[in-house]
C-alpha cells in the first residue's frame, strides 16, 4: 500500500507516493524525474547516489524515502542557479577535469558541496576525507581533489574578494 509523502526537493515542496521501505533513489529517479542521482552499487558503498538531506550527505540507495518526509533533499539538479547556470563546484569540476565519464560526478559534487558548506578552506587531506565514500574509476582522484580546492578558492574569492589562482 502506498502513502503520499511531502518534502522539499531542490527548494520546492513535492509529494510522491511511497510504498513501505521504498528507497529514496527510486522515488527520485521514478515519479520525481531526478535522474541525475545515479545508482552504482545499491549497497551504499560507492557514493554515486549521494544526495544532501538537511545539508548532510546521504546514500539515496539505502535511505527509505519515507524518512525524508518534511525534510529538505538536494540532488545534483538542485545545485543549478535560477537561470540554469552551474554552481561554483560544478564549474570547478569542468574546469579542472574532475568529470570524466560523469557517472560518479553527481555524488562527488554533492559531497564536495557539503564539505565546502562546513569548511570553506579545506586542505587536500580534508577533501580526500570528505570524498572517502565516493568511488571513481576514471580519474585517479587528482583532478577531483583539484576541482574541490578550485571551487573552495572561487567561493572564498566571491565572498571576500580573495584572489583566485588557477
Amino acid at each position: 500500500m502506498k502513502r503520499e509523502i511531502t518534502f522539499v526537493l531542490n527548494g520546492f515542496e513535492v509529494s510522491a507516493p511511497v510504498a513501505g521501505a521504498e528507497r529514496l533513489i527510486d522515488v527520485l529517479r521514478g515519479p520525481l524525474g531526478q535522474t541525475g542521482t545515479k545508482e552504482g552499487c545499491g549497497r551504499g558503498e560507492c557514493g554515486a547516489c549521494t544526495v544532501l538531506v538537511g545539508g548532510r550527505t546521504a546514500s539515496a540507495c539505502l535511505l527509505p524515502a519515507a524518512e525524508v518526509e518534511g525534510r529538505s533533499v538536494t540532488t545534483i539538479e538542485g545545485l543549478r542557479g535560477p537561470g540554469g547556470e552551474l554552481s561554483a563546484v560544478q564549474r570547478a569540476f569542468v574546469a579542472h577535469g574532475g568529470i570524466q565519464c560523469g557517472f560518479c560526478s553527481p555524488g562527488m559534487i554533492l559531497s564536495a558541496q557539503a564539505l565546502l558548506a562546513r569548511n570553506p578552506a579545506p586542505t587536500e587531506a580534508d577533501v580526500r576525507a570528505a570524498l572517502e565514500g565516493n568511488l571513481c574509476r576514471c580519474t585517479g582522484y587528482v583532478q577531483i581533489v583539484e576541482s574541490v580546492l578550485g571551487a573552495a578558492a572561487e567561493l572564498r574569492a566571491a565572498a571576500g574578494g580573495e584572489r583566485v589562482d588557477e
